[in-house]
């Protein structure tokens, strides 16, 4: 067996969350000799649910079953691009400037630049200040936009918007008073169709071009993948969190 297997193995035991998986296993072998049968039981189940929510093989399930509902087209058109935030810091260093976009958002970022350079497009980046000291991300993006080459004069920076609700309502806004009719919507796979949905719910049809994937569109398993990793967690946190956001858009 590879040794680096190996070592990964041994690690993702020795690390949250997989760390708590042997603990609870214990507790309920413990509880189990003890004859306290409800303890037993409920540190067993508290082990296989922490290891089905933290292993890759079924975290990459979870969040590749959002992911795979909307493909990017493979050529995109429209008369304005609208990039939704997902996370900004507050005060790190960045080359022009103090704080930077985290994680999704600096792919969306990436991608949203990109199709501009490729449409000619001007960008609207829909992400105010969610928390004191998240920043405000539109104002960063703006500022990273250009250093990218995107002319300031192509960016159009929505400031108010908490929420992918409130992107939706604000944006149209801009959308109506600006004139702009075919948007394309960039943001991460996983979050396409909530954003969808309350776009449309907004009264505006876009065309979605999603980015910022978590897992492979085809699924391949190593013996990597059995093994839980904070990864996977977050995977799957995003995922659950997003089938939540989708309930109150079945509401007519």
């Amino acid at each position: 067996m590879d040794t680096l297997f190996v070592l990964k193995f041994i690690y993702s035991f020795m690390l949250p969350p997989g760390l708590f998986i042997p603990l609870f296993l214990f507790g309920a072998f413990y509880c189990q000799r003890r004859r306290l049968q409800g303890p037993a039981l409920f540190s067993a189940v508290m082990t296989l649910l922490l290891y089905l929510v933290s292993a890759p093989v079924a975290g990459d399930a979870i969040i590749r079953s959002l992911e795979s509902r909307y493909t990017p087209p493979d050529a995109p058109s429209g008369d304005v691009i609208v990039m939704l935030g997902g996370g900004s810091t507050l005060d790190t260093p960045d080359i022009d400037g103090l704080g930077q976009m985290t994680g999704s958002s600096a792919t969306r970022l990436l991608t949203a630049a990109r199709l501009h350079r490729l449409t000619g497009a001007p960008i609207i980046v829909s992400a105010g200040q969610v928390y004191e000291n998240s920043g405000v991300e539109s104002r960063i993006a703006l500022r990273q936009l250009v250093g990218l080459g995107v002319p300031e004069s192509k960016i159009i920076a929505e400031e108010i918007s908490r929420n992918t609700e409130e992107n939706a309502r604000y944006t149209k806004e801009i959308l109506d008073a600006r004139g702009f009719r075919n948007p394309i919507l960039v943001t991460s796979a996983f979050h396409m169709e909530r954003s969808v949905g309350h776009f449309s719910k907004a009264g505006v049809s876009t065309l979605p071009y999603p980015t910022d994937y978590r897992a492979n569109r085809v699924a391949t398993y190593t013996l990597a993948d059995w093994t839980p990793t904070a990864a996977a967690l977050s995977n799957t946190s995003l995922a659950i969190k997003e089938y939540l956001g989708l309930l109150p858009l079945l509401v007519k």
